[in-house]
C-alpha cells in the first residue's frame, strides 16, 4: 500500500509525501558513541519519498546487505513552505504534525562510504529506510524544546532522549534548512537520534513513544 501521511486518530492528511530531510549527529552522545566529531553546523542529508513506509504494520529490512541499525528520531511534518530567511515564528508555524521516525542505516556500508569521503545515500536512502509513525497535531505535542522520545525493542529500553538535548534545536534547525533549500508541504524533517543505536533483527518487536502523547508498536517482518 502506498504511504499516506495521517494523524494518530486515523485521519488522512491531504499532503503528498515529499522528501525527508535528515539531520546527522544532532545529539552529542550519539556522535560520541560512533566516534564521530560533533559538527559545527547541522549535518544534512536527504532520503527520497520511496524510502518512506508506515511503521504501523511493520517493515522489512534489506536482505544480504549487512547489519541494519535503528535510529529513533522526532519527525516533523511540514505543512507550509519554508524558504530562505524565515523567522522563528514562521518556522514553528510551518509544522503541522509531530511524530516519530526510524532512520534505518546500513552501518557497515555507511562506514565504508565515510572512509572514502563518499556520500551516505546508498546506506540511508534505500526503499523502506524511513518508517514513520502517524503524527499528532502541533497543539497536542509538548513544547518543541521539551519533546521526549524512547524506543523499546523486545520490551528492553534501547533509546531515550529529549529535544532539549539537541545540539541545534528544532526551530533553529528549520531556519537553517530553509536557508539551504526549500521545504514544501508534505516534506518531513527528522531531527537526529539520541545515543543507544544498534542492530535490528528479524522478528524484533518495537515500541516507540513520545511519552504521554504518542505510542506506536511496530515490528521487523523479515
Amino acid at each position: 500500500m502506498a504511504y499516506q501521511h495521517q494523524y494518530f486518530d486515523g485521519t488522512s492528511i491531504p499532503l503528498p509525501m515529499g522528501k525527508v530531510v535528515c539531520v546527522g549527529r544532532n545529539y552529542a552522545e550519539h556522535a560520541r558513541e560512533l566516534n564521530n566529531p560533533i559538527p559545527s553546523e547541522p549535518l544534512l542529508f536527504i532520503k527520497p519519498s520511496t524510502s518512506v513506509v508506515s511503521m504501523v504494520d511493520g517493515f522489512r529490512l534489506p536482505v544480504g546487505r549487512g547489519a541494519v541499525h535503528y535510529e529513533t528520531e522526532i519527525a516533523l511534518l511540514i505543512g507550509s513552505p519554508l524558504s530562505g530567511t524565515v523567522s522563528p515564528a514562521d518556522a514553528a508555524a510551518a509544522i503541522t504534525g509531530v511524530g516519530l521516525a526510524l532512520d534505518l542505516t546500513l552501518r557497515e556500508l555507511q562506514d565504508q562510504l565515510k572512509s572514502k569521503g563518499h556520500p551516505w545515500e546508498r546506506a540511508k536512502a534505500f526503499d523502506a529506510a524511513c518508517p514513520l509513525s502517524p503524527f499528532v497535531q502541533l497543539d497536542q505535542a509538548p513544547a518543541l524544546n521539551a519533546i521526549a522520545l524512547e524506543l523499546k525493542i523486545n520490551d528492553e529500553l534501547r533509546q531515550q532522549g529529549t529535544s532539549a538535548d539537541m545540539i541545534t534545536p528544532i526551530v533553529a534547525l528549520l531556519q537553517h534548512i530553509a536557508g539551504v533549500f526549500s521545504l514544501l508541504p508534505g516534506d518531513v524533517v527528522i531531527t537526529g537520534t539520541p545515543a543507544g543505536v544498534g542492530v535490528l533483527n528479524p522478528g524484533d518487536e518495537l515500541e516507540l513513544a513520545i511519552p504521554g502523547v504518542l505510542q506506536q508498536a511496530s515490528r521487523v517482518l523479515n
